[in-house]
């Protein structure tokens, strides 16, 4: 199967980001290989790594081998958080471009926030390579709302994306509302919950209405929601095809909210057993 995920986009600062995307952490070798070439058949055009994962030069090697040209696939990458001094992020940078066969990345994330390196310091460099072509884009990942635009200050181009984990348990609600308003990309990893969301009997009885399983409802609710983008990782092919089978159905207004709500069931179940309510 073939689906073709490319129709769909997210614009973020003038940027069009596929509403889907191809995670690949911990993943690594020729599994991350193989599923990364099975991707790109399977019709995903954004594909996300990070120097942490140690599977750069697998993702390189799918791309290689892939027959979808390197410019239909949008590639993003991170900069480890042991490598934010300026020297290191210029260094660090050019060998993930060297790992990853490709004169440049679509997009270059700081992977996390930390206090052991001024921001500035970190975001210089990475306006630093965009200026000579190696990056075109930056964005951040795991920043809070205030970290953002801390971020988005002391950057000379614009923040893209902030990607951090987003699912029907965990909502980002005050960020999302943040994004919205400056026209920021929320990308979503783990947005299936680290397959959580599999068997969920409320996310089933909606996929039932379309012939879709509750991971494929999670997904849609995710993308159906402005400014945001997922990055479900995915082994089999089966997985991968059917994470990328999100764009034939819309949920109602009502489903929607039925997911929605389910963040507060699982923080109050979690409290419930916490305290013994429940066994």
């Amino acid at each position: 199967m073939r689906t073709d995920t490319t129709t769909e986009t997210v614009t973020a600062q003038g940027v069009d980001v596929p509403a889907l995307g191809f995670g690949t952490a911990r993943m690594t070798g020729d599994e991350c290989r193989r599923a990364v070439e099975t991707a790109l058949s399977a019709g995903y055009r954004h594909v996300d790594t990070a120097q942490m994962y140690d599977n750069e030069d697998a993702v390189g090697d799918a791309l290689e081998a892939s027959d979808v040209p390197r410019e239909d696939v949008f590639v993003v990458t991170k900069v480890n958080t042991s490598n934010l001094a300026y020297d290191d992020v210029l260094e660090s940078t050019r060998a993930s471009l060297d790992r990853l066969g490709v004169d440049a990345v679509d997009l270059l994330l700081i992977h996390a926030p930390r206090d052991h390196t001024p921001l500035e310091e970190t975001l210089g460099a990475m306006n630093e390579l965009q200026e000579e072509g190696a990056v075109d884009h930056i964005g951040v990942s795991n920043f809070s709302v205030e970290q953002l635009e801390r971020a988005r200050e002391r950057s000379e181009t614009p923040i893209v994306t902030n990607q951090v984990k987003y699912h029907p348990y965990h909502r980002q609600d005050d960020l999302l509302s943040y994004c919205v308003d400056e026209e920021i990309l929320l990308t979503a990893y783990s947005p299936l919950a680290e397959g959580a969301v599999v068997g969920d009997e409320r996310l089933e009885e909606i996929g039932d209405r379309y012939d879709k399983s509750a991971a494929q409802v999670a997904l849609r609710w995710l993308v159906q929601q402005p400014s945001v983008a997922a990055i479900p990782k995915a082994a089999s092919r089966e997985h991968i095809e059917a994470n990328a089978d999100v764009f034939d159905f819309e949920l109602s207004a009502a489903e929607m909210r039925t997911v929605f709500e389910l963040t507060e069931r699982s923080l109050a179940s979690k409290i419930a057993n916490r305290i013994g309510l429940t066994k």
